[in-house]
């Protein structure tokens, strides 16, 4: 690595102003910053300062996703060689391997379309490049159905890119969250594309294999075959990441031992998903545990509400905010049989309405310590 770093220091004076590159400077800092630690500090004392920069965040939050995407992954084989009935007769590492071959072409698009954007937007504001579509880029094929067509991923990134992020002036600055953003554009642009029982299970021929989701089967007002455990483990079919509860809750672990994710947040949302849950269990059918494990409920919990970007800042307000998450949820996939997933509609309203939600916390609060003051006036 040092070689590296010395080879970086010689480059850079070529891209600094008044070098040859000069105007590719931005370009050159977006790379130094992703294999390196940045040697620039504050030297205010307005400032804290610690070991936690936005790359290792995002980092983490990959890192926490990784485990999801892996089962994601072998998901994809084991569904496919189970609908032709060829299951039994295929090893582990086919079933991955196929999964990995349809998987990863979707991940190279997602990042070679967002970060082509975020550089070029950055090289013509002259602005440094961040990494927070580290994230993103993971995270949209990761939601999307696996027989997503690749210019319709490509489409549905640059939208959110451009319109969810650098319309708003960038990460950090953005009111939605861009994966559920480009999730919703691919919802309502290709309704056909993501939405039905054959586009959730990979396939080699032009017809393809149908096989209904328990969200699906709960819309039909029909019995949902798939037992909890298979739906806890992840055996069900559905996006590519949202299957499996017990890896999404290894990310979980993972995101609130690094202090990464708010467990206000991450909590309130089951709750609010369990006790609307438990209210509709009679329309719905289903228990209040098959809600939370059913869909993205889980994936959505833990890794889309709990953006510290467009999420609710004040405690309070993390608490108010999942909850209402959580509810609308299960009131959307109970009211709506054609849109049996309602978490990317919830958090998305969520994301609209949470600077709302902090505005009442705190002038709550003010109300409050303006009672205590003068009361002491008075004493």
């Amino acid at each position: 690595m040092n070689f590296l770093r010395n080879y970086l220091d010689k480059q850079k004076p070529k891209f600094d102003k008044g070098g040859k590159f000069s105007k590719l400077h931005s370009v050159f800092t977006g790379f130094e910053s992703f294999l390196f630690v940045p040697n620039r500090t504050t030297d205010s004392g307005a400032h804290i300062r610690d070991a936690v920069d936005l790359k290792r965040t995002m980092i983490i939050v990959v890192l926490a996703l990784i485990p999801a995407l892996l089962f994601g992954i072998y998901n994809v084989g084991y569904q496919h060689f189970n609908a032709i009935g060829e299951l039994e007769q295929s090893s582990f590492w086919q079933l991955f391997f196929y999964g990995l071959w349809k998987v990863l072409p979707m991940i190279v698009v997602s990042y070679v379309v967002g970060l082509g954007i975020e550089f070029a937007v950055a090289q013509v504001k002259g602005h440094e490049i961040n990494e927070g579509f580290l994230v993103s880029g993971l995270l949209i094929p990761m939601i999307m159905p696996v027989e997503a067509p690749l210019w319709m991923i490509a489409l549905s990134t640059a939208f959110a890119v451009i319109i969810g992020k650098e319309i708003f002036g960038g990460t950090g600055m953005n009111i939605w969250n861009p994966a559920l953003l480009a999730r919703a554009f691919f919802f309502f642009s290709y309704p056909s594309m993501i939405s039905g029982d054959k586009v959730w299970i990979a396939s080699d021929t032009a017809d393809a294999i149908s096989q209904a989701t328990p969200l699906a089967q709960m819309a039909l007002g029909q019995e949902v075959t798939y037992s909890m455990a298979d739906m806890f483990w992840g055996f069900i079919p559905g996006s590519i990441g949202e299957t499996s509860t017990f890896c999404i809750l290894i990310g979980a672990v993972i995101l609130l031992l690094t202090n990464v994710a708010s467990w206000r947040t991450m909590l309130s949302v089951f709750v609010g998903g369990f006790v609307m849950g438990w209210a509709f269990e009679g329309i719905s059918g289903v228990s209040a545990i098959e809600q939370l494990l059913m869909g993205g409920f889980a994936f959505g919990a833990v890794f889309m509400a709990t953006d510290p970007v467009t999420s609710a800042q004040t405690n309070t307000g993390k608490y108010v905010y999942g909850l209402l998450i959580g509810a609308m949820a299960v009131i959307i996939r109970c009211i709506n049989p054609g849109y049996p997933e309602g978490m990317m509609l919830s958090i998305l309203l969520m994301n609209t309405f949470a600077p709302l939600i902090d505005w009442f916390v705190v002038q709550n609060n003010i109300k409050h310590r303006l009672k205590r003051a003068k009361a002491v006036v008075k004493s």
